[in-house]
């Protein structure tokens, strides 16, 4: 009898732990940033980098973020394989809050090639779950 009971349990908490929901819908945004400018200037250095983190995107994600070192490639216009310093951005934040947080996204996107003569800042976005 105990067998039957021990074998009548087992799927239940096989299928608990595979239940790999945590938290509530969040959606992802990865912004990658390269370094690399035009015309022979030299690659956005890393306090430069800082100093547009602190000013544009800190005050439009003050709940917080996570920032990593990377190093990019992409080919431009020219056929030419370009290879720089790059940072990925990692923002989480309520997926009922996306469309706002896009525009405050696009403005950062935005600031950042006009600011540093960037082709583009590359951005994926997924929904995701999170708790915090």
């Amino acid at each position: 009898m105990l067998l039957a009971l021990l074998g009548a349990g087992i799927p239940a908490l096989v299928g608990a732990a595979l239940d790999q929901h945590v938290g509530q819908p969040y959606q992802e945004t990865r912004l990658y940033f390269g370094t690399a400018r035009p015309d022979g200037l030299p690659p956005v250095a890393e306090p430069e980098f800082l100093r547009f983190l602190d000013r544009e995107i800190t005050p439009a994600f003050p709940e917080g973020l996570t920032l990593h070192d990377g190093r990019g490639q992409w080919r431009g216009q020219d056929g030419k394989t370009i290879r720089e310093t790059s940072y990925e951005l990692v923002l989480l934040y309520p997926e009922k809050e996306a469309e706002e947080r896009g525009v405050r996204i696009e403005r950062i996107r935005q600031a950042y090639e006009d600011q540093y003569r960037q082709d583009s800042v590359g951005r994926s976005d997924d929904k995701v779950s999170a708790e915090f």
